[in-house]
């Protein structure tokens, strides 16, 4: 069996995680990271997108992120991100009006040049990110 190592999940608003994995994967701003013990020590940023971290009995568990950063050192590892949640955490009605929301923001944008682009493409791909996570399917526009 794999040596494990301790994870923390932490949002300005809460303790998402705190628990013993054998690996870690998640969406850093350059691409797919993997940790596993004994891992180098490491800083870098997160992007939207999605961690899996498995535990040692086997069991994956799927997490919704939000920029921030994961550091690494000797005692664990150290996730500081805006917002995270696991898949079954994530409602899924709530996160399909973000979608549409967003969508419909996006189709506005020519007819309302008060529409902040920046911040609807930021909450269409949030939105998009959760329903991924909680294996939800994204209607088309």
């Amino acid at each position: 069996m794999p040596e494990s190592f301790h994870v923390r999940i932490l949002t300005p608003m809460r303790e998402v995680a705190d628990i013993d994995a054998v690996y870690l994967n998640a969406t850093a701003t350059d691409g797919k990271l993997g940790v596993m013990a004994r891992h180098a020590p490491l800083l870098t940023r997160l992007d939207i997108g999605t961690m899996v971290i498995t535990e040692p009995g086997g069991v994956r568990r799927h997490f919704a992120t939000v920029g921030g950063v994961l550091r690494v050192t000797e005692r664990g590892v150290f996730v500081l991100v805006e917002a995270a949640e696991e898949a079954d955490e994530i409602d899924i009605e709530r996160a399909r009006n973000a979608l549409e929301r967003a969508r419909q923001r996006l189709r506005e944008r020519r007819s309302d040049p008060s529409i902040d682009v920046s911040r609807a493409e930021l909450a269409l791909a949030r939105a998009i990110n959760r329903l991924r996570v909680a294996g939800a399917s994204t209607p088309r526009a």
